[in-house]
């Protein structure tokens, strides 16, 4: 049963400039996103069209019962890549990018996953990876890709910010805290689209995805030329009926349960408002792409303020000096932090980064004696 695409004029995806990708016999998806966005849900669909995920795949947990779709290979080559370049799965500075694409400057790195790609299609010719940390390495998956003769097609999630951050506070915890998080979202949002502009690419809304799997995945299907897609058979087509649950999405795409800064809500929105442009398939896509380099730019120069005054209290907390009474001792980290942070701000540093400022800060006391 052929998929069925939605009328003209209602798309959900988009095609970066230049066409959609060209007829391959090796196909290669990608499927990036911040996590919880329904990177799982879309490379699962993708795997019971007949797309291989290499194996072994990541099992299943509470976090996400119907599996993740994912390679433990990718994950633990990302993973070390990641601790290499000193940067977080949803890292929020700007120049976490230039860390992770120093690493991949690697020769060694290049010829690990060009080698490892290569294994993979000897196993299947149509090929989904997806992994949350993947955004970080796009530009190194396209060119061991392409130099294994394999075009590779770009699918990134969206998912409404305030419903990202609401799921991975419901599933792991406040450690991060929703700043942090929204944060981190905007940073890997703009950059992916960045990294991803001159390749075949869609964009995906997870709620499209939900309200209506058959038209939003047979549209990609078209756009990215995948024969796959385009000649599923029933089988298929029931398997993923049974695996889509409408019931997935049970977080608020909204602020009202979070206390975010007006203007860390404010751009956050507005980055959402572009890259939902691009799912929509809107006509001028350049335009739409100059204001999302706009917003990329202010965001950096927001970020660079931010990082600019948080660094200063972090400075003033490692030069001050004292007797252990006054908090200078091993163990007195927590009380200096405690002087130098204002009460009203201390809560929306997660605990988890309290108490690593906290060790940094005692190491530092007993390195001075």
């Amino acid at each position: 049963m052929p998929m069925s695409l939605a009328p003209e004029g209602q798309d959900t995806t988009t095609v970066a400039p230049g066409g959609a990708a060209s007829a391959s016999e090796r196909s290669l998806v990608l499927v990036a996103g911040s996590g919880r966005s329904g990177t799982s849900l879309f490379a699962g669909i993708l795997q019971r069209f007949g797309f291989h995920v290499p194996q072994p795949e990541v099992p299943a947990d509470d976090t996400n019962p119907r599996g993740f779709a994912e390679s433990q290979w990718v994950v633990d080559f990302h993973a070390r890549l990641l601790k290499k370049a000193r940067v977080q799965v949803s890292d929020a500075r700007p120049a976490a990018w230039a860390r992770t694409a120093d690493v991949c400057l690697d020769d060694a790195v290049e010829r690990e996953l060009r080698t490892w790609l290569a294994s993979q299609f000897r196993e299947a010719d149509d090929i989904v990876i997806k992994d949350p940390r993947l955004s970080w390495f796009l530009p190194l998956w396209r060119r061991c890709a392409e130099e294994i003769g394999a075009a590779p097609r770009f699918v990134t999630m969206l998912r409404h910010p305030a419903a990202v951050i609401d799921s991975k506070r419901r599933w792991y915890g406040g450690w991060q805290g929703d700043v942090g998080r929204a944060a981190g979202w905007i940073n890997q949002t703009l950059f992916t689209e960045r990294a991803t502009r001159e390749a075949p690419r869609v964009f995906v809304r997870y709620d499209d995805l939900l309200d209506d799997w058959t038209r939003t995945v047979g549209e990609v299907g078209e756009v990215l030329d995948l024969a796959i897609i385009r000649d599923a058979p029933a089988s298929s087509v029931r398997r993923i009926h049974e695996f889509v649950d409408r019931t997935l999405s049970r977080s608020r795409a909204n602020w009202d349960e979070s206390d975010m800064p007006a203007s860390l809500r404010e751009r956050s929105d507005d980055v959402w408002k572009l890259v939902s442009r691009l799912a929509d398939g809107e006509a001028d896509r350049q335009a739409v792409v100059d204001d999302l380099e706009a917003a990329r730019a202010a965001y950096v120069a927001f970020y660079e303020e931010a990082e600019a005054i948080a660094q200063s209290s972090i400075v003033a907390m490692s030069q001050r000096r004292g007797s252990a009474r006054n908090g200078h001792g091993p163990g007195g980290g927590l009380r200096r932090m405690a002087r130098v942070v204002p009460k009203r701000y201390r809560r929306r540093v997660p605990l988890r980064w309290r108490v690593t400022i906290a060790r940094a800060l005692d190491r530092s006391v007993v390195s001075r004696r």
